[in-house]
């Protein structure tokens, strides 16, 4: 479980791709110290395995699947991705509940500047445009944000300053794409309606 509040902006030393999946080495000089193998880990959102930890250096096993379903099949060395080690009782819970279960990928479909930081419009798969509320809680790339506007065929969130400085959001373009994650509760309450 994790909050979507990014520990570090790793960078990707090499991605190693198979039939069987893909082998992410990355640097995370903050983050590796700490870690240990078997932890989970969220890359841009998607929770995945320690397997390795080499000083400065993570590295992760992607199955085909998850590199189908979210944006990690597409990175390459040099790319940043927003790190986030998992919660652990007792830390602060500053963003909101997180699974690193990437529900689909949406593309940035404007940035515009709004006062000191960014108002971004993603474009996001209908299927999903049913679990996002107003000032409800999104994960875009990882990161934990606040849906500010609803459309039909997606959404905008405003970015702080230091939301741009601090992950890999700030250096996103138009078209680029973008992990996303819904609010898992409601996900839960539709599920209970259903029944």
């Amino acid at each position: 479980m994790f909050t979507g509040i990014v520990e570090e902006i790793g960078t990707i030393r090499a991605i190693d791709v198979t039939a069987d999946g893909a082998r992410l080495s990355l640097s995370a000089p903050g983050l590796a110290p700490l870690a240990r193998v078997g932890d989970s880990i969220s890359v841009s959102g998607c929770c995945l395995t320690a397997v390795a930890v080499d000083g400065a250096e993570l590295h992760f096993d992607a199955v085909p699947e998850t590199l189908r379903l979210t944006t990690l099949g597409a990175l390459a060395a040099g790319d940043g991705v927003n790190l986030e080690d998992a919660v652990r009782a007792g830390e602060p819970f500053g963003g909101h509940l997180v699974q690193g279960h990437v529900d689909g990928v949406g593309d940035v479909a404007a940035i515009e500047p709004e006062g000191d930081g960014r108002r971004l419009r993603v474009h996001a798969p209908r299927e999903l445009l049913r679990y996002l509320a107003l000032k409800g809680s999104v994960t875009v790339a990882g990161v934990s944000l606040t849906v500010a506007t609803l459309h039909d065929d997606g959404f905008d969130v405003a970015l702080i300053p230091h939301t741009l400085e601090v992950t890999t959001i700030g250096a996103l373009a138009v078209g680029d794409r973008v992990n996303l994650e819904v609010d898992i509760i409601a996900r839960h309450v539709e599920r209970l309606l259903a029944r």
